[in-house]
């Protein structure tokens, strides 16, 4: 599998945006690349169909925002807050979230391989549907989140914490439960056979 979060410093960007106001602007259908985003209020901001590529995001609060079939591609977000944010059928493959914070954070559908989301706290937050292939989730606190239909194949799930989450429907094949927390974890009955073979149990 393909290590995240090491591809050494972000994409130089361009052109720098700082310390803007798009709160509730419609950013639909904008197209930015290598720009870099500091200090930018985006709560209550829209998008739809909107790409942003290797771009930079420092200290951008996308909270209450909404954002449908938009793509964050190998994008780069520090201390970023995603209060209550919504993102529908998006792409943000190959990004990388540092010191963000997630509460309440809502992802329906969409594709998210190869994320670099380590050491996050994505406590209560719904992940439904959405594709998280070889995703970076070391130290990830999923505690009370929901997780359902989600594809973690290959993802790097070492010392997560999925206490309480809702996995029923998907993909656990990369789970190994000696090296993650899942007390009182939600999972259906082929997730426990593919669990019980990870742990060398012999079903049937």
């Amino acid at each position: 599998m393909v290590e995240r979060g090491r591809r050494g410093l972000p994409p130089e960007a361009g052109t720098t945006i700082r310390s803007v106001s798009w709160d509730g602007d419609d950013l639909s259908g904008q197209e930015h690349h290598r720009v870099e985003f500091v200090d930018v209020d985006m709560t209550e901001a829209t998008s739809s169909r909107a790409v942003f590529s290797e771009c930079t995001f420092r200290g951008v609060r996308f909270n209450v925002s909404t954002h449908t079939e938009s793509a964050f591609l190998n994008c780069t977000f520090v201390r970023c807050s995603f209060f209550d944010a919504t993102f529908t059928g998006c792409k943000l493959v190959g990004s990388t979230f540092d010191d963000c914070t997630f509460a309440l954070l809502k992802v329906d559908g969409g594709d998210w391989s190869f994320a670099a989301l380590p050491y996050a706290d994505l406590t209560g937050t719904t992940f439904d549907g959405v594709r998280l292939r070889e995703a970076d989730l070391r130290n990830t606190i999923c505690a009370r989140a929901t997780f359902r239909g989600v594809d973690l194949s290959g993802a790097s799930l070492r010392q997560t914490d999925f206490t309480e989450c809702d996995l029923r429907g998907s993909d656990l094949s990369a789970l190994d439960p000696r090296a993650a927390t899942v007390t009182g974890a939600k999972i259906d009955f082929s997730q426990a056979i593919t669990i019980a073979a990870a742990l060398g149990m012999d079903v049937g």
